[in-house]
């Protein structure tokens, strides 16, 4: 008998063979938004080796993989946090979350969000702050429904010249 049930998701710490994937979402998601050029993480180096670079302490990434009828997974979206760089140590940063026009309106990115936030806490950051740009919409919806409230300047030394919105979110409280 073959099922016809809508495809579910799933979400996972990033390994080393997801790397190419994740690197190819950011890079085919950045310019749907208008985020190429420098300042934007489409030019970011560490974009080619994510695993590697949230093995790092306090640092997490996960990747939002679509499942079919037969329990095999595409990886189709991603978010991590880690220490915001130039920021007190009470504070991380929400990081390359991005997903594919496929796995968007599913419930991926409040789960998504709901993982990240639980990984904050559990290595005892205190704050976490995002940046995003004009025109991502749906994700500022989803800042603002998980409790992210906009702030009106940027916090550390993302890099991220290329952003112009952002966001900080207490995490002692839900």
């Amino acid at each position: 008998m073959i099922s016809h049930a809508a495809p579910s998701f799933r979400i996972r710490p990033i390994e080393a063979r997801d790397d190419a994937a994740i690197a190819a979402i950011i890079r085919r998601v950045m310019p749907e938004f208008g985020a190429c050029g420098s300042g934007f993480a489409i030019n970011d180096p560490e974009v080619d080796w994510m695993h590697r670079a949230y093995s790092a302490p306090r640092s997490a990434y996960f990747v939002v993989e679509r499942v079919d009828a037969h329990g095999d997974g595409t990886v189709e979206g991603g978010g991590g946090i880690a220490p915001l760089t130039g920021g007190d140590a009470d504070t991380c940063e929400l990081r390359k979350m991005y997903f594919l026009p496929s796995l968007r309106g599913l419930g991926a990115g409040e789960a998504l969000m709901t993982r990240c936030l639980d990984a904050a806490r559990g290595f005892g950051f205190a704050r976490c702050y995002l940046e995003t740009l004009t025109g991502m919409d749906a994700a500022m919806r989803l800042y603002a429904r998980s409790g992210f409230h906009r702030i009106d300047h940027a916090m550390g030394a993302t890099g991220h010249g290329g952003c112009n919105t952002f966001y900080l979110r207490e995490l002692t409280t839900d």
